[in-house]
């Protein structure tokens, strides 16, 4: 049975994080994180998989686990790849939103 360690990342904004574990299948064990039925500290987040690591047994899975957890250099360089997650918007597809006038707070009519 293959045992992988690896890591999450995931961002808001300006805060980004990492999360570290092992598991036997990666697919399965990221959308546990992502339906908020995987770790306490992973829920109401959108992970992404940053790294993934294979070992040959469970012991060395969770040996390199807890040794990727205090590697900080090695997390900040991964959590400085999160995407932002921001779409760019096509100039062609924003529509601009109408300016109205307002007189004592009645609208009246878009400006022309």
């Amino acid at each position: 049975m293959p045992f992988f360690v690896y890591i999450l990342g995931s961002r808001r904004k300006d805060d980004r994080r990492t999360y570290v574990g092992w598991t036997t299948d990666l697919d399965r064990r990221l959308q546990q994180h992502n339906a908020g039925t995987g770790a306490k500290s992973t829920r109401g987040r959108i992970w992404i998989l940053l790294y993934s690591e294979g070992c040959k047994t469970k012991r060395d899975a969770m040996s390199r686990e807890w040794h990727i957890k205090r590697d900080r250099k090695f997390r900040a360089t991964l959590r400085a790849t999160i995407p932002t997650g921001r779409r760019r918007r096509n100039a062609q597809n924003v529509v601009p939103k109408p300016q109205w006038q307002s007189l004592g707070g009645k609208v009246l009519a878009p400006k022309p």
